[in-house]
């Protein structure tokens, strides 16, 4: 960790690497690896270390949570939708601490100018977790700026500032609402 945060991906890695394999802390060691290995644009062998991690445990959902956050931050939205898919199908009946995967998903689906998809998971992200305010301004945003749903859009903005008063984003999101009406 020491070695992530002073952005020392190499020696994070090497670290990893030290400890003896098959233990059962395996998977989360490969998935930092595979974060660190992304940290250095090795995003090829990241894939392929999250990827066969996925194939040596097919129900857990963190290989694909991983992708999907790798390939979303490097605009590879297509790619990250396809992983927070299959991350979306293991979840089964979904909880309130899955509302990162359908937010996470219907950005990608919006960056990609698919609407109603974007709409759909931001609204089930917004289902599972009404408070959360990255999802609350995601949503108003989008609306106001489509010039759509402008009051709802506008007290989603609203609350989502209540919630987070101190993010930049999310305040200047509220005074965008607020200039469109």
């Amino acid at each position: 960790s020491l070695y992530e945060n002073t952005k020392k991906y190499d020696a994070a890695i090497a670290a990893y690497d030290r400890i003896p394999k098959d233990t059962p802390l395996q998977s989360a060691i490969d998935i930092r690896k595979a974060l660190n290995l992304n940290q250095l644009d090795k995003v090829d062998e990241a894939q392929r270390l999250l990827e066969e991690l996925a194939r040596k445990e097919p129900e857990d959902v963190r290989p694909y949570e991983a992708l999907g956050n790798m390939m979303r931050g490097r605009k590879r939205y297509e790619e990250a939708i396809d992983y927070y898919s299959k991350a979306i199908a293991l979840i089964g009946k979904p909880e309130k601490k899955h509302w990162m995967q359908y937010y996470a998903r219907g950005t990608c689906y919006e960056r990609l100018k698919k609407w109603p998809l974007a709409e759909a998971d931001l609204q089930k992200a917004m289902q599972l977790s009404p408070d959360q305010p990255l999802v609350l301004n995601y949503l108003g945003y989008s609306w106001v700026d489509q010039n759509r749903n402008l009051k709802k859009g506008l007290a989603l903005n609203e609350r989502a500032v209540q919630l987070n008063p101190d993010d930049g984003y999310i305040v200047d999101s509220l005074g965008w609402a607020q200039y469109r009406l």
